[in-house]
C-alpha cells in the first residue's frame, strides 16, 4: 500500500466514522424540532464553506458555477434534495428511529445503481441484479412483518441516492457544490429562524449556551466530514471505496441499538442480513469488474 493510499483510507475512515457518529450529536439537540436544527445547520455550513473557498482562492470556481444556468437549475435540485435528506435524518434520530435510518443508507448505494441502470443507462451484470433483487427482498420482508412501509429509510435511500445523481450531471468541486447548495435555500432558513426569534419562540440564545454552542457547530460537523471525504475519494480505487462506505450506517446501526435502546428483533435481522448479503454480493462484483478492466473508470 503507497503513502496516497494509506491517506485516502485514513480520511476516509474519518469522514465516514464522523457521519457514522452523528446520531449522538443530533440527540444533543433533541429538544430543538428537526426544521430549527436544519435551518441552522444549513446557515452555518454556508459561512464556513464560503470562509474557506475565499480563503483558498477559489472564487473563480465560484463564478464560473455561478455564470452557468444549467449548473444553477441542477445546484437548486442538489439543495432540496439535500436539505430533506439532512431533514429527515435528524427527525429520525430524535424520534428514536436511527436503526431506520441505518437501513437507508445500506441501500442508498443499490438505489444508486438502478438509477445508474434506468437513467445513465449503465449495465448491469447478474450478480449486481440479485444484489438489488436481495435488498428489495428486505424491505419487502419488514414491510410485510411489522405492516407499515419504512418511510424514513426509504426517503434517505432515495433522496441521497438523487442527490448522487444530481451531481453526476453537474459535477462541480465538493466544496462549491456544497456552497451553493446551502446558499441557494439559506434565504428560506433565514426568514424562518428570523421569524422564530421575532417571536420569540427560537431556540438560539434561550437555550443553554452549551446548547447553542452545538447550533453554531453544525456547520462544522457538516463541513469537516465533506472535506475527509473530498481528499480520502481522490486517492483510493472505488472498488475500495464501496467497502468503506458501509462504516457510516453500521456505526448508526450500532448506536442505536446499544446507545439508544431501540428495538433490533428477528424481523430486522432477518431483512438487514438480506440487505448485507446484497451488500457484499455487489461490492465484490465490482471488485472482480475492477480486476478484470484495471484502465477502465
Amino acid at each position: 500500500m503507497n503513502n496516497q493510499t494509506a491517506k485516502g483510507i485514513g480520511y476516509l475512515l474519518a469522514a465516514y466514522g464522523l457521519w457514522g457518529v452523528l446520531p449522538l450529536y443530533w440527540k444533543l439537540l433533541a429538544d430543538i424540532p428537526a426544521e430549527e436544527i436544519l435551518s441552522h445547520r444549513i446557515i452555518w455550513s454556508f459561512g464556513l464553506v464560503m470562509s474557506i473557498l475565499f480563503l483558498t482562492g477559489r472564487r473563480k470556481s465560484i463564478q464560473a458555477a455561478w455564470s452557468d444556468r444549467k449548473t444553477l437549475v441542477i445546484l437548486l435540485a442538489a439543495s432540496m434534495l439535500i436539505s430533506i435528506n439532512w431533514y429527515t435524518f435528524i427527525w429520525a434520530v430524535n424520534h428514536e428511529l436511527v436503526v431506520q435510518a441505518s437501513l437507508g443508507y445500506y441501500i442508498n448505494p443499490l438505489i444508486s445503481v438502478l438509477l445508474g441502470m434506468t437513467i445513465l443507462r449503465e449495465k448491469m451484470n447478474l450478480p449486481q441484479w440479485i444484489a438489488v433483487a436481495l435488498a428489495f427482498a428486505g424491505i419487502a420482508f419488514l414491510t410485510a412483518e411489522y405492516g407499515s412501509i419504512p418511510w424514513v429509510a426509504l426517503i434517505l435511500a432515495f433522496s441521497f441516492a438523487f442527490y448522487g445523481l444530481v451531481k453526476k450531471l453537474a459535477p462541480v468541486e465538493a466544496m462549491v457544490g456544497l456552497a451553493f447548495e446551502t446558499a441557494l435555500i439559506m434565504p428560506v432558513a433565514l426568514v424562518y429562524l428570523m421569524n422564530l426569534q421575532w417571536r420569540g419562540t427560537g431556540a438560539f440564545g434561550h437555550v443553554s449556551s452549551l446548547e447553542t454552542m452545538y447550533l453554531i457547530l453544525t456547520g462544522v460537523a457538516t463541513t469537516l466530514p465533506l472535506l475527509w471525504f473530498a481528499k480520502g475519494a481522490q486517492r483510493i480505487p472505488l472498488s475500495m471505496l464501496a467497502f468503506i462506505q458501509f462504516l457510516s450506517p453500521t456505526i448508526s446501526l450500532l448506536i442505536g441499538v446499544f446507545a439508544f435502546h431501540e428495538p433490533f428483533t428477528t424481523v430486522h435481522l432477518i431483512s438487514f442480513s438480506l440487505i448485507w448479503s446484497a451488500i457484499l454480493l455487489y461490492s465484490l462484483s465490482r471488485v472482480k469488474w475492477k480486476i478484470e478492466h484495471p484502465f477502465v473508470k
